[in-house]
């Protein structure tokens, strides 16, 4: 009997044991998945649900929830240390920046030095703060938008060629722009990086006035304008985007993170169209300034065209360039107006991260008056360009095969391994000594196709059109029979031009209207050589410019000769 009831019992404790762990771990289970859900719901929070649970009065003084209370927290304790920053920052500038003034000193000046430079009493005020976001865990980059408005004591000490010494006071400085903090490396040392780059990443304004003390700047013609270029140049060239100064935190080797030409950028000025005349009389006498960095040594001027709206300039612009992500391209259009100063027809911009490396893009930019206003509706042109860029490094079948020539630029580069087929080698480098300049020589095959939607010239609503081919440097013309009273012709008619420098030479094809006593002009398009030489041969339908309507379609091919000459 006791046998019984012991085993009885047995299984009802057993059975509740079973029983009470089972519960166990549902309850345990059910907090696990309660204490998910509450930590995804945390992460789900924003600032307005945290005010809701806690209000603010609850929370630490370091705690800040909008923007505009982070940099009220920056700026009451960027205040606060000032008079430290204004003492070590005066130091770091000045050292900075007067070995650049010396380099940009006006040829009128024999000296150019600070004698006084402190930043002030007054601190500057962040008005915008943002991390961006480069896809790199190496670094932290943070940009810092400033205004400042200050009482900075600022002066010149200068030396005419005469040797009249003079002190020049920079005044009424105000500045704002966007700077720039790079936080890097991050190492797992205190305090968890190894330096600091600082740049001026966008700079929005920059005024100031000049004032001889005791004096009167005006009295030396020019002197005022020259020292204001200079201070600009000094800038843009000591501090601005992409040069940076690195501050070593910790130890090391932080060479990667100096300013380094990253590569080329070729460019071909073709041509601009549609320009507004700036002229009473006349047209306007066009020509264009390039640069990726607007400082005087690296900024190209185009020829000037005379009387001409739609000028065809065709010319080739080398750049350094430092940073690929970040920097522009900017094409200025003026008027020149002889002794006067040149007037501005228009500007434009394309950023280099849009072109892809080792790929000629070719695009047409529309003019604009300011490249910071984006509102100007007005119709001002467009300006054509061929671009190339070619980082440093890049294993893509055409580096320069002559290490020695600097005469040849990458485009050239390029197209010469195309129309080779081949590489140079070693031996080639070694034994080409002179400088050569590579000339791309072939034969150019046009198919003048058809063309469509033609404008109507003639009284009966119809046209007699027939098309000129030109070859601009040579000046070798052909043309296609005329097409009797048709808006839509077809010819189908092809024609050969030997082309003794295809990289510097152009196709001009214009439409033409035949009559009995006379011709009407129609609308043209001009092509460079650049593409039919790297692809072969290609078929595109083309717009006419200055034509009311009206498209081209062509067919070119090119067969290479290429051919060197020593220079």
């Amino acid at each position: 009997m006791a046998f019984v009831l012991g085993l009885v019992l047995g299984l009802f404790v057993g059975f509740g044991l079973v029983v009470g762990f089972v519960k166990s771990e549902n309850a345990r289970s059910k907090r696990r998945a309660d204490l998910a859900a509450t930590i995804a719901a945390f992460a789900r929070m924003t600032v307005e649900d945290s005010r809701k649970i806690l209000p603010p009065q609850y929370y630490p003084s370091w705690v800040v929830f909008s923007q505009r209370q982070k940099l009220t927290w920056l700026n009451q304790h960027l205040t606060k240390i000032w008079p430290y920053v204004n003492e070590a920052a005066s130091d770091l500038i000045k050292a900075s920046v007067e070995p650049v003034l010396e380099q940009y000193r006006p040829i009128i000046l024999s000296s150019l030095k600070f004698s006084r430079f402190t930043l002030g009493t007054v601190a500057p005020q962040f008005t915008g703060i943002s991390i961006i976001e480069d896809g790199g865990t190496d670094g932290i980059t943070m940009e810092l938008e400033m205004q400042w408005d200050g009482n900075q004591s600022i002066i010149l000490d200068i030396k005419t060629r005469l040797g009249v010494a003079l002190p020049v006071q920079v005044k009424n400085l105000g500045f704002t722009g966007v700077f720039r903090l790079i936080f890097k490396p991050l190492v797992d040392e205190f305090p968890c990086f190894g330096a600091v780059c600082f740049s001026l990443r966008q700079k929005k304004k920059l005024d100031f006035t000049l004032k001889v003390i005791g004096g009167d700047i005006s009295a030396i013609p020019g002197l005022y304008g020259a020292l204001e270029g200079t201070i600009r140049d000094a800038v843009e060239d000591s501090i601005t985007w992409p040069v940076r100064k690195v501050i070593p935190i910790l130890p090391g080797d932080y060479s990667d993170l100096e300013l380094k030409p990253v590569g080329i950028l070729e460019v071909k000025l073709v041509q601009a169209k549609e320009l507004t005349n700036k002229d009473v009389i006349g047209k306007s006498d066009p020509y264009a300034v390039l640069y990726i960095r607007p400082l005087r040594d690296r900024m190209k001027t185009s020829k000037i065209i005379n009387n001409d709206l739609n000028p065809v300039w065709n010319e080739h612009f080398e750049f350094v360039v430092e940073d690929e992500s970040t920097q522009h391209l900017v094409v200025k259009v003026y008027d020149d107006e002889g002794l006067q100063a040149s007037e501005l027809i228009g500007c434009a911009q394309i950023r280099l991260s849009e072109l892809q490396p080792g790929k000629v893009k070719d695009v047409w930019l529309k003019l604009v008056k300011d490249l910071e206003v984006h509102r100007d509706n007005k119709n001002r042109g467009q300006v054509h360009l061929e671009l190339l860029y070619c980082p440093f490094g890049m294993e893509n079948g055409f580096t320069n095969p002559f290490a020695s020539d600097f005469s040849m630029t990458s485009l050239e580069s390029v197209l010469k391994n195309r129309a080779n087929g081949t590489e140079a080698t070693e031996n080639e480098q070694a034994v080409t000594q002179k400088r050569k300049e590579v000339i791309i020589r072939g034969v150019l095959s046009v198919t003048v196709i058809s063309a469509e939607d033609l404008p109507a010239t003639d009284l009966v609503g119809k046209s007699d059109p027939y098309v000129v081919l030109t070859m601009k440097k040579s000046g070798m013309k052909n043309k296609t029979r005329v097409v009797n009273e048709s808006l839509n012709p077809i010819w189908n008619q092809t024609f050969d031009f030997v082309v003794e420098d295809g990289l510097h030479d152009m196709l001009i094809v214009e439409v033409w209207d035949h009559d009995t006593f006379g011709k009407d002009y129609m609308g043209r398009c001009i092509l460079t050589l650049t593409r039919v030489i790297l692809e072969g041969e290609f078929k595109e339908s083309f717009e006419l410019d200055g034509a009311k309507s009206g498209r081209l379609n062509l067919h070119l091919k090119w067969m290479p000769q290429p051919i060197y000459r020593d220079t």
